[in-house]
């Protein structure tokens, strides 16, 4: 099929990965979610200071969106201070295993991700 508007998909695709690369393609969303299925359950802070050069608004969207997709889970504890902890579903956890080897691929092209063996 030609497209006929601008803007306008050209061909319709099926496809299951449609979806999911709307979600783990959009920046820092694979590095939350392998930074949250190396260490478990993490406070919004702690992954923020694993994650260096994200901006608190950019974690948040990204954790909505996470939790949005059931990807990952957020607890709030009634306590003085708030706390708030974040960990991935098993569909997160599937999903991390899936996407870990693209992701060794990406660092050993790039030396950039950091993951725990």
């Amino acid at each position: 099929m030609v497209r006929q508007k601008e803007g306008e998909p050209c061909c319709i695709c099926p496809c299951p990965c449609e979806g999911l690369v709307d979600v783990i393609g959009k920046k820092w969303v694979l590095c939350a979610l392998a930074q949250l299925g190396n260490e478990g359950t993490l406070r919004f802070n702690h992954l923020a200071q694993k994650l260096p050069g994200i901006s608190a608004k950019t974690l948040s969207d990204v954790l909505k969106d996470l939790r949005r997709n059931g990807l990952v889970k957020r607890v709030a504890y009634q306590e003085i201070p708030p706390r708030v902890e974040y960990f991935l579903t098993r569909e997160g956890r599937e999903l991390t295993m899936l996407v870990a080897p693209l992701m060794v691929w990406a660092d050993k092209k790039t030396g950039l991700i950091q993951l725990d063996a």
